[in-house]
């Protein structure tokens, strides 16, 4: 068979792959090289070991399948990086002592005012390990971009091509390898391992909570760690105080460095994540309809992609080109019930709580400003999360018009755009209500 004909058939293969598996379908894909399809044997190149190992772990049964599609016959799959082919033959694969998530970079992330802080601290440690802000610890809730920060510091350190050695990997499976270390007899190979890294990266480093054995373990390779200098990153989804169970040695040396905090992305920020994700993935979206996808989903960037994924995997089905109705129908009810599931209700009680105030006090005509921001605030957030009226909405605060309700949503918005501290506000109150309903 004609080279030609050979390389048509392995783009319609990558085609039908798109289309199979919209989820994992990545605009870089247009860079794969067919190296070889022969014998029932197809090999794929990438530019690098991260899109190679992505490619294993999440599309290698797609790709078997779009193959035999095309092509009719039994077809086996592999998947190689740039510098293991020489003169056509695969050389001994490079194997990283850790996944790296493709995406995840730098260049990839959405920079906003929930996340500003533990982004640029980011960049900074990756620029002077064990130099700058030691140990780094990140927290916030799930799916706000803490585990993309983290793969971005490894991007960004290069081990591929440097002599610095980085071990990333979470928390789970620290103490699951020290574990096996123990019941293994290997404790010493587990410590060497760890404990001579120039770069230790560990994500949910809330596991270590109720385990008082492997937090043993790591306050000693954290000691061992920084007494050399050598840089520590850490994850969690709350403070290093808020950690249950955690030793008090170890909240305290988890705040020696700099503790950044991510917040929920504001509606701007969720519109450029949007759009961001969409570019990654090769897809057209308009400003109108990442505007909606925005509007439609608040709680988290995992949501937005899998929005984003819905919507292009109808627009797949359907074969036709993603637009705002297409939006509409797409999203309309699967992503609206996080709102339903959201009730004012919930709201108050976050508020009042936050605040400390009474719910009788936010029902009277009382005035003072102790009372008069929470309660406008409650507007707020059931305007922004629930999918109430005006009209219900005040009646659930002292049988208030919509008038009122309306002045006071205006008021909020204007001043958490404007003002630092009611950004924080609104960002740490909606994401309790939202974590608490959704997690």
């Amino acid at each position: 068979m004609a080279r030609q004909q050979v390389e048509q058939i392995f783009a319609d293969i990558v085609t039908r792959a798109r289309r199979l598996d919209a989820h994992n379908s990545r605009s870089w894909f247009d860079d794969l090289r067919l190296v070889r399809l022969d014998g029932g044997s197809l090999l794929i190149a990438c530019d690098d070991h991260s899109k190679q190992q992505y490619l294993q772990d999440n599309c290698r049964k797609t790709f078997i399948c779009a193959a035999q599609q095309i092509t009719g016959h039994l077809v086996t799959v592999g998947f190689v990086a740039d510098g293991e082919l020489k003169d056509g033959s695969v050389q001994q694969a490079y194997q990283r002592p850790f996944k790296i998530h493709p995406d995840y970079t730098f260049d990839n992330f959405v920079v906003g005012p929930s996340n500003r802080l533990a982004h640029a601290s980011c960049i900074a440690v990756s620029q002077s390990p064990g130099n700058t802000y030691n140990p780094l610890f990140i927290y916030g809730n799930s799916g706000l971009g803490k585990t993309h920060l983290l793969h971005a510091v490894c991007h960004a350190m290069n081990p591929g091509s440097s002599n610095r050695a980085i071990a990333f990997l979470s928390c789970e499976e620290f103490v699951n390898g020290f574990i096996r270390a123990i019941g293994q007899g290997n404790l010493i190979g587990f410590q060497d391992q760890f404990r001579t890294v120039e770069a230790l990266v560990i994500d949910d480093v809330q596991f270590l909570r109720d385990r008082e054995q492997s937090q043993e373990e790591f306050f000693h390779t954290f000691n061992a760690l920084y007494n050399s200098g050598r840089q520590i990153i850490l994850s969690a989804d709350s403070s290093p105080s808020d950690i249950p169970a955690l030793e008090e040695r170890l909240i305290s040396r988890f705040s020696w460095g700099l503790v950044a905090r991510i917040d929920p992305p504001s509606h701007d920020t969720r519109v450029a994540i949007v759009k961001n994700k969409a570019n990654l993935r090769g897809l057209e979206v308009s400003d109108e309809i990442a505007e909606y996808i925005a509007r439609k989903v608040r709680a988290n960037i995992r949501e937005l992609e899998g929005a984003l994924t819905t919507l292009h995997a109808m627009a797949i089905t359907r074969n036709t080109e993603i637009s705002l109705e297409l939006a509409g129908i797409a999203l309309g009810d699967e992503f609206e019930s996080s709102s339903r599931n959201i009730s004012i209700t919930d709201i108050i009680d976050v508020v009042t709580r936050h605040f400390d105030v009474r719910l009788t006090d936010l029902q009277s005509k009382k005035r003072s400003q102790s009372v008069t921001v929470p309660r406008q605030i409650c507007m707020y957030l059931a305007r922004s999360l629930t999918r109430h009226s005006l009209e219900e909405i005040g009646g659930h605060l002292g049988g208030r018009d919509h008038t009122t309700v309306m002045h006071a949503c205006n008021k909020i918005s204007q001043a958490e755009r404007n003002d630092p501290k009611m950004h924080a506000t609104i960002a740490e109150l909606t994401g309790r209500i939202t974590q608490s309903r959704i997690s």
